[in-house]
């Protein structure tokens, strides 16, 4: 699927109020990745930082927090993102579409959470992070895998084409990587109703796939008659809906 970078830009934006406090599953996934990053990369004074599609810094902040970082770039499609920073904070935005970007040079650590999933070419992506890192850097990132919204895909044929860890492994070591760490998990959040899912995922940017897609009073009721199919209970007998996220984790070394 070609995906419509300024729909996805268009729906973020307008979701960028809400995302902070609906994006459990991401606010999860950007606290897991830094863990890795902690683990495996031992430095804590960093010279030169890029994240690519930081959204509302989920990652970011915890980066800030705790490591000393010189310098941090942020990237992301949409200018509005920098309302999720404060202006004292001491850093240089890439914005725009970042298969269209130069990327930075001379970078001990590229990361990147919950975003890479929107990229077309994500072998480029990777060159270019190979050849924009210093030898021995790192690239650490979080996207999602082919169960990834798996209930939303079956009943309206919307959303991304997800790459399973194999192939993401792949174009890793094609790019000259050496992969250090590499994982991935299946979650679910739960609903009261069909309906709440839909609200969730317009609160979290998540539409910006159906692009070609128009909801009117009948898919709609199409959609919370068929998510049926996916409703369960729970011990005591209360009936839930639930929504399928599939992350995977990497972190990888550039092989100088």
């Amino acid at each position: 699927m070609d995906i419509d970078k300024s729909q996805v830009a268009l729906r973020f934006a307008q979701a960028g109020k809400s995302y902070t406090q609906h994006a459990v599953v991401q606010k999860q996934i950007a606290l897991q990745l830094f863990n890795l990053i902690v683990k495996f990369y031992s430095k804590t004074h960093i010279k030169s930082v890029f994240e690519i599609g930081c959204g509302s810094g989920n990652l970011t902040h915890l980066l800030m927090q705790n490591l000393n970082i010189q310098h941090l770039v942020l990237n992301d499609l949409y200018v509005q993102v920098q309302q999720h920073f404060s202006t004292d904070q001491k850093l240089e935005w890439c914005i725009g579409d970042i298969e269209q970007q130069d990327f930075p040079q001379y970078l001990d650590l590229i990361v990147s959470s919950s975003a890479l999933q929107w990229i077309d070419d994500l072998e480029a992506i990777f060159q270019k992070s190979y050849h924009s890192l210093n030898p021995d850097g790192y690239l650490c990132f979080s996207t999602f895998g082919q169960k990834n919204l798996q209930e939303i895909k079956a009943l309206t044929g919307q959303g991304l084409t997800y790459l399973s860890i194999e192939t993401i492994q792949e174009k890793l070591r094609n790019s000259g990587f050496e992969v250090l760490y590499l994982s991935e998990q299946v979650e679910h959040l739960n609903f009261q109703y069909p309906k709440q899912v839909l609200q969730h995922l317009k609160a979290t940017g998540v539409t910006a796939t159906a692009s070609n897609f128009r909801w009117t009073k009948q898919t709609l009721q199409d959609f919370y008659s068929n998510y049926q199919k996916f409703m369960h209970q729970d011990k005591s007998g209360e009936t839930f809906y639930s929504l399928t996220y599939h992350p995977i984790y990497c972190i990888a070394r550039r092989t100088p």
